[in-house]
């Protein structure tokens, strides 16, 4: 709130500038998500094995890669469709 009092500028525009904007997009989530599963294939083994625990490891590694910015939920739902799709 002082910020934008202090700098007179949007929401939006102080959101940008300091990096808090949330990811959302499948599109641009799911190469994140590919490439944590490509540097870990043993973690993915485990969670086909049936240890679904792994999954909130897997989900770290995204929210790793992308400073926290990726929409968890979004992330959770794409990372169990892509790992469905390995069996």
């Amino acid at each position: 709130m002082n910020e934008m009092l202090n700098s007179k500028k949007a929401p939006e525009t102080i959101i940008k500038e300091k990096g808090l904007v949330q990811i959302s997009d499948s599109g641009e989530l799911t190469g994140q998500i590919q490439q944590v599963l490509d540097a870990n294939p043993f973690e993915v083994q485990k969670y086909l094995d049936g240890k679904e625990q792994v999954i909130g490891y897997l989900v770290g590694q995204v929210m790793r890669a992308t400073r926290g910015q990726a929409n968890p939920k979004v992330v959770n739902e794409i990372l169990r469709k892509e790992l469905t799709g390995r069996k």
